[in-house]
């Protein structure tokens, strides 16, 4: 983030503190990357427990996700001292960043049940989601600003979900403010949206796993 900061902060001037905006992002991002990458080995990774110990397939995955947010909710006191260090006030509006948090969770945990399966038989999906992931970052405003898109191209934060939830972050952290419940109510679709087809892909080829690790 320091060395974000020290490029990028001279070329977006516009951005009003743009360390929190960066760090907020980044955060947001981050998780999400950690935790979906994790979860994507979930399975092939404990092979050998998969083959011998009968428990439900979908643990693996879900607790490298949970296992990444320990590391989500420690992330948030930096943001809490960045915050204040630069002049944010921590207003009541935080309270329902908790809520924020368990949707990009849920969202992940989709992604991962998805990955996971799909690397069972595709082991080149690590590979593919090395770069997904990158694009993926690139097309989320973490170190930018989201009008520096034209209209020509405005819809890929339309179509982007890690924009809800890095806009959530961003306007209780920044702007000490609660989101629209339109916010609300789309981050919790794609977060559900991720579980439902993630879930559905797990549980249609969860069964053929042990042929194929």
């Amino acid at each position: 983030v320091a060395v974000q900061y020290m490029v990028f902060s001279q070329v977006f001037r516009s951005v009003d503190n743009f360390v929190l905006y960066l760090l907020s992002g980044t955060i947001v991002f981050n998780f999400f990357s950690e935790a979906a990458g994790q979860a994507l080995g979930a399975i092939v990774n404990n092979a050998s427990l998969v083959k011998k110990v009968y428990m439900p397939k979908y643990i693996y995955p879900v607790t490298k996700v949970f296992s990444s947010g320990i590391n989500f909710l420690i992330s948030m006191v930096p943001l809490v001292i960045v915050a204040l260090v630069t002049g944010e006030a921590v207003t009541a509006a935080y309270l329902v960043l908790p809520y924020a948090m368990v949707c990009v969770m849920l969202f992940s945990i989709g992604w991962g049940m998805l990955l996971s399966a799909l690397m069972v038989f595709f082991r080149d999906v690590q590979f593919l989601w090395g770069v997904f992931s990158m694009l993926w970052m690139y097309m989320t405003p973490l170190f930018y600003p989201e009008n520096i898109l034209s209209e020509q191209y405005a819809w890929i934060m339309d179509v982007n979900p890690m924009c809800r939830y890095v806009k959530f972050f961003r306007e209780v952290v920044i702007g000490g403010s609660v989101p629209s419940p339109e916010l609300f109510l789309e981050c919790f679709l794609f977060a559900a949206v991720a579980v439902l087809i993630g879930g559905a892909v797990f549980r249609r080829t969860q069964d053929r796993f042990i042929f194929h690790i």
